[in-house]
């Protein structure tokens, strides 16, 4: 398998509903992205895709939507006031938090063909979330099935004895 990582930086603001730590005031964070994407394949140019192409589509994404934006649970009572006063705000159906935003920047770089495995982001220099497809969470019933069934093949060859 072939990866590549895309690093993109930006500026936000944000804060938490329905949380009792600081996170819940207005505040904002110098925010990095890492934008991680596999093939078990390369391009006709010995590539997974041209990092240029990334930047090109999905920071400037990034950068149109979310930098320098308050990213605001929908219900949150202060986006309103913000809006009326015309500051940029990035609305969500979620808590604005490091993981969601990293599911929201991966599921666009999907939505564009790229694929992505792994979007991580670093809302400190010390705290990282991340969001990856839940591909490997579908496995792990199937193996689960699997150990049920010889578990039940093996307890009808010992009862059969």
């Amino acid at each position: 398998m072939y990866a590549v990582t895309k690093v993109i930086e930006f500026c936000y603001g944000h804060r938490l509903l329905n949380y009792q730590g600081k996170c819940r005031y207005l505040h904002g964070h110098n925010g990095k992205v890492e934008i991680e994407l596999s093939s078990r394949t390369l391009d006709r140019r010995g590539m997974v895709r041209d990092f240029d192409e990334i930047k090109r589509v999905v920071q400037a994404w990034i950068d149109q939507e979310l930098d320098h934006k308050m990213l605001l649970h929908r219900d949150d009572p202060v986006a309103p006031l913000l809006r009326e006063r015309h500051e940029p705000v990035f609305l969500l159906d979620d808590n604005p938090t490091a993981e969601a935003i990293a599911r929201l920047i991966f599921e666009h770089a999907a939505s564009q063909g790229f694929p992505v495995t792994c979007v991580r982001v670093w809302e400190t220099e010390r705290s990282v979330a991340a969001y990856r497809p839940d591909a490997a969470v579908r496995r792990r019933p199937r193996a689960g099935r699997r150990a049920a069934r010889r578990r039940a093949a093996a307890r009808s060859i010992s009862t059969a004895a």
